[in-house]
Formats: structure tokens, sequence, C-alpha cells
């Protein structure tokens, strides 16, 4: 790659609290003075004028569970609605789950590369759901369509400032709400404001329609494999809802490790467990063309935005594909000294530690990557990869990686017990019949999503073309 550079003078420089010197934050927003668009002869107002934060602490009570909701990517659609949540306790909860929000609040993802920037919930029972502190929560004031400004919140303009110009950090990167407040828009009457949200409504509509339409890519998997292979799913949820569980001592020691953990030993592990082996006596281990290892570690001084190669990390796999970021690069010294750690077309990333766990992403291309410690690499041979994809996103395999990973707080599961799971035993033939039905099924999914990204896009152009 060819070196960038940018010249800035130190007056300018010291402007920022923070005295950032990335390019892009002193190309576009400085020079642009906060504005989110280059108005002509119209009254502009911060965010700042217009929303106020309103955090309050959610209190646990001993013995209640609750959905705890992480920022960002996965646990929220486009449109902002829930579609995952983690069960938390007073005992377990993670400490970022602990805000609590009201309809009266507007909740943005701090996290860059959230679907949904923001989002606000009017239908939702707020007691069994706590927030991370990974939003910045805030109230509208006086004068302004709460939804009128969500709108704006969601812009592909608002949110490419906040992906791309104001973003700090080395892994998941974040922005400060410091920043996103600077951010100016023309002043629109209120009335106005009203006339704009009557407007999308019936847009809102037709997406909700159409999202009834949505099958989940997990829904599918788990369809087709359960057909395929007499998997009783619906036995499986049965036991996956018991809470109590009775082991005699001697169960403790029929593994290496003298594992006590309740999930570990619960019936619908070992349920998993007898329907796997039911079908296959193949494991994982069987398949690897070499063995499967750990990524590699980083510091922030390895990063280089001219170099070649990507930093692989959970962020980058967690939504179950290769979603590469232009700021992950790493100097060309970094990557040549870890070649082992490579990245190539077919390579299966999967992440192995945290809320994260369990996540996979197929190499589809040739693109040039180091994978993160955080994850392991599984190169299989003699195997269709795409089956293999599928069949480690199905429920039943990543029952087995929740059941069996380790710890108390960053829990983490290793490449040692992942080539000892189950891998259904078929000839390539019948792996690529399961593999076409599978993606046919989720092509005519995506045809449904490109409608409803194309009414999105309406609301977009709408917002657009009342206050640029």
């Amino acid at each position: 790659m060819t070196s960038k550079f940018f010249s800035i003078d130190f007056a300018n420089l010291s402007k920022d609290e923070f005295l950032r010197n990335d390019e892009k934050f002193h190309s576009f927003l400085y020079f642009s003075n906060w504005n989110l668009y280059k108005v002509k002869n119209k009254p502009v107002i911060s965010l700042k004028e217009i929303l106020t934060s309103d955090y309050q602490l959610f209190e646990y009570e001993e013995g209640e569970e609750y959905k705890g909701l992480p920022t960002g990517q996965s646990y929220f659609d486009e449109d902002g609605e829930i579609t995952d949540f983690q069960q938390v306790t007073a005992g377990n909860h993670p400490g970022r789950l602990k805000y609590k929000i009201s309809s009266k609040n507007i909740l943005i993802s701090s996290v860059r590369l959230a679907k949904s920037p923001a989002l606000y919930f009017d239908d939702i029972d707020f007691a069994n759901y706590v927030f991370s502190n990974g939003f910045y929560i805030f109230k509208v004031k006086d004068g302004w369509n709460k939804k009128f400004i969500l709108y704006i919140l969601r812009t592909k303009k608002l949110k490419t400032i906040l992906d791309d110009h104001i973003y700090r950090g080395i892994g998941i990167s974040a922005y400060k709400d410091t920043d996103l407040l600077k951010i100016k828009i023309p002043v629109v009457p209120e009335d106005a404001q009203n006339k704009i949200v009557d407007k999308i409504k019936p847009i809102e509509r037709k997406i909700q329609n159409l999202k009834k339409n949505i099958v989940s890519t997990q829904e599918i998997i788990n369809k087709v494999f359960a057909r395929e292979f007499s998997f009783d799913l619906d036995k499986f949820k049965k036991l996956k809802e018991i809470k109590n569980h009775y082991l005699d001592l001697y169960a403790f020691s029929n593994n290496k490790d003298l594992r006590q953990s309740v999930k570990f030993h619960a019936d619908s592990a070992k349920f998993v467990m007898q329907e796997l082996n039911r079908v296959t006596k193949s494991k994982v281990k069987h398949f690897i063309a070499e063995p499967i290892v750990l990524g590699a570690g980083i510091s922030p001084s390895n990063f280089d935005e001219t170099g070649e190669y990507y930093y692989v990390s959970m962020a980058t796999v967690k939504n179950y594909k290769l979603e590469i970021d232009e700021t992950q690069l790493v100097s060309d010294e970094y990557a040549q000294a870890n070649t082992n750690k490579f990245i190539k077309e077919n390579d299966i990333i999967m992440t192995r530690s945290g809320v994260a766990i369990g996540k996979f992403a197929l190499i589809e291309d040739d693109t040039k990557g180091v994978f993160a410690d955080f994850t392991m690499r599984i190169r299989l041979k003699n195997y269709n990869h795409r089956f293999a994809y599928y069949y480690f996103r199905m429920d039943y395999f990543q029952h087995l990686i929740h059941s069996h990973k380790k710890g108390l707080q960053n829990q983490n599961i290793f490449p040692s017990q992942i080539q000892e799971f189950p891998i259904i035993d078929i000839s390539l033939k019948e792996q690529k019949r399961i593999v076409n039905e599978i993606k046919s099924e989720l092509d005519k999914q995506q045809i449904i999503r490109n409608q409803i990204n194309a009414e999105r896009r309406k609301i977009d152009d709408i917002i657009e073309g009342i206050i640029a």
C-alpha cells in the first residue's frame, strides 16, 4: 500500500481536548465545524441542546433472572429491535450490565459498527431488561419529537461520522458522548418534525410486515440438520429449561478435569452428546489438516494503516462472517513475524473467549489477515468447509461449546476441547446436498432483507431531504 500523509499545525491540533492526531478526525470533523450536513442560510443546533443524559442504575434482586443487553452488533437489528440477550442474575451478571431505561429514553451505541446505532422501545417490559454501559442513554428535550431525533441518529450520514471519524481505540473502538453531542443539525420546527414522522410511519409498517417473513439463519440450519439426522429439538429445548440438577458424586470423576460445572453436567449437555454420538463416531480431530491453534496477541504499536494485513479480532467475526476493518491493519513486520497465524480461504475462525464465545466465520476469499489471540483457526481436509461452518453454528454444537467452556469471569474454550467434539461424517456428496439446501433457503431470506433495506433507505432519504 502507498503511504498516506496529512498536515496540520499545532494550533489546530491543540484545540481537541484529547489531542487526537488521526487524519479522519481533523480532515472532516474539525474543518466541517461539526455540522452534520453542509447547509447554507439555515440555523443549526448542536445535539447537546437537544439531548440530556438519563442514566439510572439497575437494582438486581437475588434469585431473579434478567435479560441482559450488551451494546451493539448481534443483540439488536437495524431497526433497534431486540434479537438476542444474555440471561443474567445478581450473582453472575457482568459488571457492565447495570442500567435500566424507560420508554422516554433514546439509546445510542457507543461502539462503532453497531447495526443500529440508535434505538428506543415502546412495548417491552423494562423491569426484565438490564442494559450495558456501552450505550449512551438520553432523554429528548421539549420542542423535539423523540422519533424524529431517533431517525436523525440513525441516518447513514451520522453513522458514517461515528464509524469513521470520531472513533477511539484499537480493539472494539468506541467514541465519546462529548463528540456525539458536538454534532450540529439544522433547526426544524416541531410541527415539521411531526409531519416527517407521520410520513415515515407507513414505511415502518411495511418494514414490520416484511420482517414477519424473516426466518433466522439459526432456525434454518437447525431445521435442516434436525430433519436429516432425526434430532429431537423439542426435547432439547425442554431439557435446557431445567434449572435444578441432581448428581451422584461419581459423576464428577467421569472427566479428566473433574469438572463440577452445572452446565457441563446438565441433562441438556448429556442429551446433545448422545444425539451426536448416535449419528457419528468421528470427531473434529479426524478431519483437521493441521492442529487447531490460537491466534496472535498484539500491541497498539503493531497497527499500521499502511499495512497489507488485517488483524482478525473477535469483533471482526462476531456476526458469523468476516467483517474487515480498515482501522485494523497491521505493520508488515508484525505480519511477517506471525506467518503461522495467517488466514486463508476455507479457514474457519472461531471466537473462543468472553460473551462472544462460539461465533464462527468462514473465510471465503484470499483476504490477507492475522487472526487474534482470542480466536482459534480450524483448517479441515476431506470435508466440505461450508457444511462444517453450518454444523458448528447448529444449536447442538453451540450447546457443547457453552457447556464445556471454562472459567469464572472471562470464560474460555480451547483447541484441545473443540477437536474432541463429535462431527457428522457423511459423504462429500451428501454434505454438498445439505449445504445447497441451506444456502437456497438463506438466499430467499436475503431477498426479503434486501427489500427491507430498500425501505430503510427511503427513511434516510426523507430525513436527509428535509434537513440537508
